[in-house]
């Protein structure tokens, strides 16, 4: 049709223009979706492990929900949140202090709501970046800030996260002249999917960079209240660190509130005032009364505790049950994700170029779901997130792994 061919060809270049849509490339989530289809399918009496999910397995906590429940009602909910109320900023001031040991950050100035933690990472390149500026970008990693980046005209320099250097970026190994161009520098510990922590002695550093380069950190602090080596720790602990940056804390992982969408913004104050102005130009809030039920858990550290408490128990259970198939799992410092090497193959049969081959041999011969990882070296991602309900249902599930990967011989 005529308006379909007019149509095709204003689509913006960042999307790739007249050529939108035509990209014949299957992505890797969508590889794993065909798959577990066509193993269930070939496959349709046994089941289907999924250690590849990247969200928690229940429902958030019974008060948080009995909290949304009540505050739907109350008509004064009912409007526009616009920037967010000032009862869910005073909230999450308290908990920074009550589970970070953050004291003195002002509510008004230095807090902002966020519809889930995704659209802020989205926003911040449109606050800083200008064609030719860049973002540094742990990898892997979360790709969303990289991807608006580009879409504003700017470049992304890649820092790899390897395994002898305790998945850590380098940022000694920077350029000078990408230094000139840098705005932002993304962080994401503890980290998806290494589930590698940083420790204070890394985040001096980070702020020495940024103060010395002028660059703005933006620490995606998603899984950082899942830690398993002692209290959780907050890049805004440091000394300096609210001078150069500021954090996302998202009510998903920590409060298993992702279908919520709910976060927050915290740090630097005219940061956090021009993440404010870009959001109020594009959206108008989250719902009041999910805003409240945020304040509940924010209220109720203690939910997080007892989630922090299954997803450890689980983990190690995981590291067992690879290590005694051949893999060399550790257990990580935080997060809900194991990072292990992928074999190279199979002695005396097949071989896996790619973790991603590797991956697909789980599903289609195990059906055992993972994520691989090529961008640095060939990783597989698991996750402590699997469908089981209670210790019996998840030593069950354990077991079964354990059963369907002993028959492999398998050759790193």
């Amino acid at each position: 049709m005529a308006e379909e061919s007019y149509i095709q060809s204003l689509f913006a270049g960042r999307l790739g223009g007249e050529n939108f849509g035509k990209d014949t490339k299957i992505y890797k989530f969508e590889k794993i979706k065909r798959a577990k289809r066509a193993a269930k399918e070939k496959n349709p009496n046994i089941e289907l492990i999924d250690l590849g999910v990247g969200e928690p397995d229940e429902m958030a906590f019974p008060g948080v929900v009995k909290t949304m429940k009540a505050e739907c009602a109350k008509p004064e909910n009912r409007g526009y949140a616009d920037n967010g109320i000032q009862e869910f900023k005073d909230a999450a001031a308290r908990y920074m202090e009550k589970v970070y040991g953050i004291s003195g950050i002002d509510p008004l100035n230095e807090v902002l709501h966020s519809i889930g933690s995704k659209p802020a990472l989205a926003m911040f390149p449109s606050i800083y970046i200008n064609p030719g500026d860049i973002t540094l970008m742990t990898v892997p990693g979360y790709p969303v800030i990289a991807t608006h980046t580009k879409w504003y005209g700017g470049e992304v320099y890649s820092l790899p996260l390897k395994e002898e250097n305790g998945f850590l970026p380098d940022l000694d190994s920077i350029p000078s002249d990408v230094r000139k161009r840098a705005k932002l520098l993304y962080l994401n510990y503890p980290n998806n999917p290494t589930g590698a922590v940083a420790a204070r002695e890394f985040y001096d550093k980070v702020v020495r960079f940024a103060k010395e380069n002028n660059v703005i950190v933006v620490h995606d602090s998603a899984y950082s209240a899942l830690n398993y080596n002692g209290r959780p720790f907050s890049f805004l602990s440091v000394p300096g660190a609210r001078d150069v940056g500021v954090e996302i804390h998202s009510m998903s992982k920590a409060f298993n509130m992702t279908g919520w969408r709910l976060a927050f913004v915290v740090g630097n104050p005219l940061v956090v005032s021009g993440f404010g102005h870009v959001k109020d130009n594009c959206d108008s809030g989250q719902f009041i009364a999910i805003q409240k039920s945020g304040i509940y858990a924010l209220e109720h550290p203690e939910i997080t505790d007892a989630i922090c408490v299954k997803y450890k128990r689980r983990l190690k259970m995981m590291v067992d049950v690879l290590n005694s198939a051949g893999f060399n799992a550790i257990m990580p410092g935080g997060s809900f994700y194991l990072y292990v090497k992928a074999p190279k193959g199979i002695k005396g049969g097949r071989r896996f170029e790619l973790a991603e081959d590797f991956s697909e041999y789980l599903i289609t011969e195990k059906l055992i779901s993972t994520v691989p990882w090529d961008d640095v070296g060939h990783y597989i991602r698991l996750s402590a997130t699997f469908i089981a309900k209670g210790k019996k249902e998840e030593k069950r599930v354990m077991e079964e792994v354990r059963r369907r990967l002993s028959d492999m011989n398998l050759e790193f």
